[in-house]
């Protein structure tokens, strides 16, 4: 658990000179900067070993593409670097703020949305098309944070304090639910996560739990969609098909299960998958599986070994040496978004979990997942900026 001060109300917290502020402000964390730039240049390399069945069917080339990700990754780094100038405590005023334009996205989308690969995700501004359920993200993540530490002092409290956070939480993810069941349910489990790592009460918690089972339950139930996913991942489990070559249900598994075993130990090599070819999406949802056939289990690892590296500095260093309860809690949300993506990303090319859609943050093909998961990155740049030691920061 955190441990919270008398100070850690976030209204002292601002409250706090800039002085005082500078004074214990020190370098950004160099170990999770080196772990999101090696995942970038995994991206760039796998996007354009993957993407030259989808260029043809844009009538462009492989290499505009590309140069089109490489432009969004510059994006997004640059927005990182800026964010991590930010003090967090700032972003927080604007957290209520951030909820209300999130929930307006989220309803215009379904009002107004482009519809890709049989979903209603997309919304297009002015020639922009982006996903609203990443603004959301980030907006209610902090805003459950500024929350928590608002509320420290009788955060226990069901009508005081579980309550508020709750409708923030409930409303924001029946909206993206809609649009994407996955997003939503990550989403959900990470808040609940934080609540409890911030001293929510573990009966509450427990109990949401079990409402939460039963009403995913329901939302499986009312789409024939959802339904077939879950249908062809326990058949995928029960029974694996391995004499034939699936078609519909099934299909996109057991392609990413063929990449992933012609890689063996240490890949194919770069530039030469013949399962991009079959693969659908495989620059985005299944490019855990490109990577395991060009690079094989040994690429395949170190990827995964990056993610775990950001999750290691995210919650044993950035979380535990923040200089507040916000800072703390935070860093845990963030780091917990980008790590858990990752892995559910893998996790389905693998045949682990049912198919979801996900990215990979920073790998997959560019979008606005990609610019805002370097806005989380940013936030914990500058979360490590301000900590109690900067030794004990660094070298554990």
């Amino acid at each position: 658990m955190i441990y919270t001060s008398p100070h850690s109300n976030l209204s002292n917290i601002i409250g706090t000179s800039p002085e005082d502020i500078d004074n214990r402000k020190q370098g950004s964390d160099r170990f999770l900067l080196m772990a999101v730039v090696a995942l970038m240049m995994f991206g760039v390399l796998a996007v354009y070993s993957s993407i030259a069945y989808f260029a043809e069917s844009k009538s462009t080339t492989a290499f505009t593409l590309i140069t089109g990700h490489i432009i969004k990754l510059g994006i997004a780094f640059v927005v990182m670097l800026i964010v991590s100038k930010i003090n967090y405590h700032t972003l927080a005023k604007f957290s209520r703020l951030g909820m209300v334009i999130s929930w307006v996205l989220l309803v215009a989308v379904l009002m107004f949305g482009t519809e890709q690969f049989g979903a209603k995700r997309w919304l297009n501004l002015g020639g922009f098309t982006f996903q609203p359920s990443t603004v959301a993200t980030v907006a209610l993540l902090l805003h459950v944070c500024v929350l928590l530490s608002e509320k420290q002092d009788y955060v226990k409290d069901f009508k005081r304090s579980f309550v508020p956070i709750m409708v923030w939480v409930s409303i924001t993810c029946a909206l993206i639910g809609v649009q994407d069941f996955s997003s939503a349910g990550i989403l959900f489990g990470i808040c609940l996560i934080v609540m409890f790592i911030g001293r929510a009460s573990t009966l509450q918690l427990g109990t949401l739990v079990l409402i939460g089972v039963f009403g995913g339950m329901l939302l499986l139930n009312q789409s024939e969609n959802r339904k077939s996913r879950i249908d062809d991942y326990i058949t995928q489990v029960k029974d694996i098909e391995s004499t034939r070559i699936l078609q519909g249900s099934g299909y996109q598994a057991q392609q990413a299960h063929i990449a992933i075993a012609k890689g063996e130990f240490f890949g194919v090599g770069i530039g030469k998958s013949s399962q991009r070819d079959f693969l659908p999406a495989p620059y985005n949802d299944f490019i855990f599986a490109i990577i395991a056939e060009e690079y094989g289990i040994f690429g395949a690892m170190s990827l995964i070994l990056i993610f775990t590296l950001i999750l290691f500095r995210g919650v044993v260093f950035i979380s535990k040496n923040a200089e507040d309860t916000l800072g703390s809690l935070l860093a845990i949300g963030c780091t917990l978004t980008i790590v858990l993506y990752g892995f559910v990303n893998a996790a389905v090319a693998s045949g682990l979990l049912p198919v979801t859609g996900l990215p990979m943050p920073f790998v997959s093909y560019g979008g606005t997942s990609m610019l805002f998961a370097g806005l989380m990155v940013g936030i914990l740049l500058n979360i490590s900026k301000h900590h109690k030691d900067r030794r004990t920061m660094y070298y554990g």
